[in-house]
């Protein structure tokens, strides 16, 4: 078994570690029903470093298409999976629609108190949202106010559903707190995928934090796009003077315990939740383990089948 690649028997299938990586790739873009171009395969190729002149030798050496791959204009998926390309054209179109909202209330909740980084994460990242899709967002407090934030954060959100626009900041955490205790490809992608619209030192230290990404995608060094960034204004810095203090110390205590409580009813089998003094990660709905379910699933049904 190849160590980066576990699943696929290079000795048996005579698969070179690139050709491997493109496939796995791939397929694991499958799972989103998501075709890829030949920029972001070389970005989140899996476990090899290469260049990209060399993944776009491999696509047109004649060895994985069409018999492993598929190509539709400038997009890849696996064979006999071509109709998820006009689903790619819908969802960018439905993307471009929905990101000057996500960059506007982004830098909106930037500016609220104790908000050190704000960062688009989930579908919108890839340009790949549905009709249905909110807007998920990544945010980083201040150490000791991660709940405090989120009480104004949770009051813009009410705004913007006034508006049409559901948003989503389903994981905040303190500054203590960058490193995520999970480490598996699923979460890779969740962390290189994500665009910061504020707080960009922060992000350069949460992505040193957790440089282990390197193992599973080696070539997605950086964010893969970086929009202008948001400052803080003085009614922040005002507030935070305000709530820094003991009085906000009680604040913080009484709206975690007061959170906690309700979320933690609202929890079932299948939720990827984490509550504390720095974190409040609300993914109630499970992400991490059915996508590497179905990733591992797309892998064993795919036919690995190069010529030579």
């Amino acid at each position: 078994m190849d160590e980066a690649n576990p699943g696929v028997n290079l000795s048996q299938s005579g698969i070179t570690s690139l050709t491997t990586a493109i496939v796995r790739t791939v397929a694991y873009s499958d799972v989103f029903n998501y075709p890829l171009t030949a920029g972001q395969m070389h970005r989140y190729l899996d476990g090899v470093p290469a260049r990209l002149a060399d993944v776009e030798q491999a696509l047109a050496n004649g060895r994985l298409i069409p018999h492993t791959l598929s190509r539709r204009d400038d997009y890849f998926m696996l064979a006999g999976r071509e109709e998820i390309a006009p689903v790619r054209q819908e969802r960018e179109a439905i993307s471009r629609r929905l990101w000057p909202r996500a960059v506007r209330y982004g830098r909106l909740i930037a500016r609220l108190p104790f908000v050190r980084m704000v960062a688009v994460t989930g579908s919108l990242t890839m340009n790949n949202a549905d009709s249905h899709a909110d807007v998920d967002y990544l945010v980083v407090t201040a150490n000791g106010r991660v709940w405090l934030a989120r009480a104004f954060i949770i009051a813009l959100v009410r705004l913007a559903r006034r508006d049409g626009v559901e948003l989503c900041p389903n994981y905040i955490l303190a500054e203590n707190a960058l490193a995520f205790p999970d480490h598996n490809l699923y979460v890779a992608h969740e962390v290189t995928q994500m665009i910061p619209l504020s707080g960009l030192e922060v992000y350069r230290r949460m992505r040193q934090i957790n440089s282990w990404t390197a193992a599973f995608l080696p070539n997605a060094v950086g964010p893969p796009r970086l929009p202008s960034q948001t400052r803080p204004g003085f009614w922040q810095k005002t507030a935070e003077l305000l709530l820094g203090t003991a009085v906000g110390d009680g604040l913080e205590r009484w709206e975690m315990k007061r959170k906690i409580r309700k979320f933690q009813a609202q929890e079932t089998a299948v939720s990827e939740t984490n509550f504390s003094p720095d974190y409040c990660k609300g993914h109630f709905d499970a992400y991490n383990r059915p996508t590497m379910d179905a990733f591992q699933l797309t892998i064993a049904n795919s036919q690995f089948t190069i010529s030579i």
